[in-house]
């Protein structure tokens, strides 16, 4: 009791000293990444989403920001992702993710490739921007692009996500629900979204083939998926048990370190462009 207390008693107006602590860091970090948005230290890591039934057949690719500190060292998202999605520094991600992702199927005409955004960048006037002359320069990029939305994102403005995926569809781009199962969403806004496919979230996945708990919560999310029409993903899948007991569940695609790293280097680039990141 008397070491709880001592972090927890402060002076007037004074937080305790590891609040202070996880404070400076936080904000170092953020300093950190918005020097990385403003210096081009802002990259793209891929990571394949095999077809279940034929593993060696890659659906499409996920890409994934790295922030770069000024050492070359990548910043994990973890550190300042949610700090930023609540500030326009999530929006610049957004738009830098978006740029670089766009640019990517652009240059490479075979790939089919998914884009995290956040739904607060729907309002974002610059990020819109630079979707909408992307998809008038050329119309073939939105039928290979999708468009991943977390759940807890897409509850925070459900209509206006619900608007901008119909505009979007319109045009040919796809949308997925990423960390499906993670939040609370109603069947009624689920029905609504009608995303075209559902990412099942890593926490039920994670070693599926011998737990019988999230055998049945992953059952339950696909078949509510299934009942809608849309497309399933397993992410994090780790292991080929794992692997095996989906692809018998019936998921249709699959996700994660058994398949393959996210990687700043992907296999379409030459090695001299893909080791120095061109």
């Amino acid at each position: 009791m008397r070491r709880k207390r001592k972090f927890a008693d402060t002076g007037p107006g004074e937080g305790s000293p590891l609040e202070a602590a996880v404070a400076g860091r936080d904000s170092s970090v953020m300093d950190m990444v918005q020097a990385a948005v403003r210096h081009n230290e802002v990259h793209l890591a891929f990571q394949p989403v095999v077809q279940a039934r034929r593993p060696d057949t890659v659906a499409f690719y996920e890409s994934l920001l790295r922030v770069l500190d000024r050492t070359g060292r990548v910043i994990p998202a973890r550190h300042f992702i949610v700090t930023a999605e609540q500030s326009e520094l999530g929006r610049e991600l957004d738009c830098v993710s978006l740029r670089q992702g766009l640019k990517t199927l652009a240059g490479f005409r075979h790939l089919r490739l998914s884009v995290n955004m956040s739904a607060r960048s729907i309002g974002y006037r610059k990020w819109m921007k630079v979707l909408d002359r992307a998809l008038r320069d050329d119309a073939t990029l939105g039928e290979r692009l999708i468009l991943e939305i977390s759940e807890t994102s897409a509850m925070t403005v459900p209509e206006l996500v619900t608007n901008f995926m119909a505009d979007m569809q319109k045009r040919g781009v796809s949308f997925a629900l990423d960390d499906y199962g993670s939040d609370r969403i109603s069947i009624r806004h689920f029905r609504q979204f009608l995303f075209d496919a559902v990412k099942i979230d890593g926490q039920f996945v994670r070693g599926v083939h011998r737990d019988p708990g999230n055998q049945m919560v992953v059952s339950a999310l696909m078949r509510v998926a299934q009942e809608f029409g849309m497309f399933t993903v397993a992410e994090s899948v780790e292991s080929e048990a794992d692997a095996k007991y989906l692809t018998a569940l019936g998921i249709d695609c699959l996700q994660g370190y058994f398949y393959g790293a996210p990687s700043m280097s992907p296999p379409w680039l030459p090695v001299s462009r893909a080791q120095t990141g061109g």
